[in-house]
C-alpha cells in the first residue's frame, strides 16, 4: 500500500493508476477504524481494479460543543486494517492540504433542505463541513465511484445531491451497515460506551425494528407514523437512552411520507453515556398508504 500525504504526491499515485488503466474506487474517512470500515473496502473493490481510502478528521463537521479534540487518533491500527483490506493507496492530508487558503476562508458547499433537518437540526452546520470536505476530496481523487456506509443515512443523500448537482461523474454507492452479532452498528463512537451502556446499546436498533413492524401492521384507521414514532422515543427513553429523534421519511429525499409513498426509512439518533448513536432501517411497503403524513418526532438535543 502506498501512502500519499501531499495532494500532489496523490495525483501522481492516481495518474500512475489511471495510465494502467485502472478503475479507481475511493472510500473516504474519519480513521478510527473498524470492521466496518474493512467491510467498506472489500466492496470498494469489487466496484473497481483499485481502492484509494482517506483518513482525514476534518474539523469543519464538528460543532463548537463536539469531540473533535478527542476524536480518537490512531494512525497505526488505521493503516494496518486498510493494508490488511488490501487498499492499494492511502492519502493521509493535513488541514493545508484540504483548505489551502486555511478553513475561515475556504469555499462552504451547503445542501439545502436536507441538511437541516434530524441529524442537521441537532448539528448546525455539520453537513455543510461533510459536504465540502467530500467535494475537496473527489476534486483530488477524481475516483470512477465512492462508497459510503448507509448507518449515516443522511451524510449518504447529501453526497449524492451534491455530486448530482455539480455534475460529478462518480458513481456513489451506499453499502449495508455492518452490524455486531446482537444488532449494534458498529461505530468509532462504540468505544465511548461503557460496558452497562454496551449492553445497552443494541435496544437502538430493537427498538426501530419495532417500529417497523407497527408500520407495516398498521391500520387504516390509524393517524399516520406519529404515533408510533413517538412510542419508540418513549422506549428508548425507558431503556436509558436520551433521544433526540425517531422519524419515519422517505429514502430519496427524507421528506416526511406522502399518499402512496413506499420506500421509507426509519431515522433515529440518541445519546447513551457519552456516545450519540444514530441508526436507520430501510422499509420497502408493498402496499400504497391512504393516510395522512408523518409529522415526526424531533427532540432538542440532549444537552
Amino acid at each position: 500500500m502506498i501512502v500519499a500525504q501531499s495532494v500532489a504526491e496523490l495525483k501522481h499515485e492516481v495518474a500512475r493508476l489511471r495510465a494502467a488503466g485502472r478503475r479507481i474506487a475511493f472510500v473516504p474517512t474519519l480513521g478510527n477504524l473498524h470492521a466496518g470500515h474493512r467491510h467498506l473496502m472489500e466492496q470498494a473493490r469489487r466496484h473497481a481494479d483499485a481502492v484509494v481510502a482517506s483518513v482525514y478528521v476534518n474539523p469543519l463537521q464538528f460543532g463548537p460543543t463536539e469531540d473533535f479534540s478527542a476524536y480518537p487518533r490512531t494512525p497505526e491500527p488505521d493503516g494496518a486494517l486498510l493494508e490488511a483490506a488490501g487498499v492499494d493507496l492511502l492519502f493521509l492530508p493535513d488541514d493545508t492540504a484540504i483548505y489551502p487558503r486555511g478553513r475561515a476562508w475556504s469555499t462552504r458547499i451547503e445542501v439545502p433542505a436536507v441538511s437541516d433537518i434530524l441529524c442537521g437540526a441537532a448539528r448546525p452546520g455539520h453537513f455543510r463541513g461533510v459536504a465540502t470536505v467530500v467535494h475537496r476530496l473527489f476534486q483530488i481523487v477524481t475516483p470512477d465511484v465512492a462508497l459510503f456506509g448507509k448507518k449515516d443515512y443522511q451524510q449518504l443523500l447529501v453526497i449524492r445531491l451534491m455530486t448530482a448537482d455539480f455534475g460529478l461523474p462518480i458513481e456513489i454507492v451506499g453499502v449495508d451497515t455492518v452490524r455486531d452479532a446482537d444488532g449494534l452498528a458498529m461505530s468509532s463512537r462504540n468505544a465511548y460506551l461503557d460496558p452497562a451502556e454496551r449492553h445497552i446499546a443494541p435496544k437502538l436498533y430493537a427498538t426501530l425494528q419495532t417500529l417497523a413492524g407497527r408500520t407495516e401492521n398498521r391500520g387504516a384507521s390509524e393517524n399516520g407514523f406519529s404515533e408510533h414514532e413517538a412510542q419508540a422515543v418513549e422506549q428508548l427513553a425507558a431503556a436509558g437512552f436520551r433521544p433526540e429523534y425517531v422519524s419515519v421519511r422517505r429514502q430519496q429525499d427524507l421528506a416526511l411520507p406522502g399518499l402512496g409513498d413506499q420506500r421509507l426509512v426509519i431515522l433515529a439518533a440518541a445519546w447513551l453515556g457519552r456516545a450519540r448513536l444514530i441508526d436507520n432501517l430501510e422499509l420497502h411497503r408493498k402496499t400504497a398508504t391512504a393516510l395522512p403524513p408523518s409529522m415526526g418526532v424531533e427532540l432538542k438535543p440532549a444537552s
